[in-house]
């Protein structure tokens, strides 16, 4: 069986949602994924097109009155199946993350106590601004989708992502203690 990339896979995931066009796969990413999965249309396009190449959809052309003529993807059943097979694969490796604040921190000897103080202060206040977002998906969902099979997985998801971020703030607070304490 073929392997296929990450992007591939994850458009072919929300081919199993209502998102049937390129613009419509975008916008469902910017409201979901694009908090810990990040792609662009210029990823989007030739991605469809190869998916269509290989089998996995079929395209037709939607019209509607007064709009351009566009593209809908739908999965094939062979599509479908790549999809499954690669849900029910291990997974290969733990994720890398790459933090820039972290970066610049491990190099902080290098850059003034009030710099680092600030950096961690403003990455914090990010860090808050991320959780209300994560806050207000959440209640999106339970309001606009509480009976939609996939809702209970998305939450899943953002509940990981409410977690990773509260243990940062908390990180944080740790760190401006510690360098505050340096301070004195």
């Amino acid at each position: 069986m073929t392997n296929y990339n990450d992007t591939t896979y994850a458009i072919l995931g929300i081919l199993t949602t209502d998102c049937k066009s390129g613009y419509s796969i975008k916008q469902f990413i910017d409201r979901s994924l694009n908090h810990f999965w990040k792609i662009s249309y210029g990823q989007i396009y030739p991605t469809l097109k190869f998916i269509v190449q290989e089998g996995l959809a079929e395209v037709q052309i939607s019209s509607n009155p007064g709009k351009p003529d566009k593209n809908e993807y739908n999965l094939t059943s062979k599509g479908r199946d790549v999809l499954k097979n690669w849900l029910e694969q291990p997974m290969k490796q733990l994720p890398i993350e790459r933090n820039e604040i972290l970066l610049k921190l491990f190099f902080g000897r290098y850059q003034s106590h009030k710099k680092t103080v600030s950096l961690i202060q403003n990455y914090k206040q990010e860090l808050e601004k991320r959780y209300q977002t994560y806050v207000a998906i959440e209640q999106s969902i339970m309001d606009f989708n509480p009976n939609d099979d996939d809702a209970v997985y998305w939450l899943f998801t953002l509940d990981y992502g409410k977690r990773t971020t509260k243990a940062a703030l908390e990180w944080c607070e740790y760190t401006l203690d510690k360098l505050f304490i340096k301070e004195e």
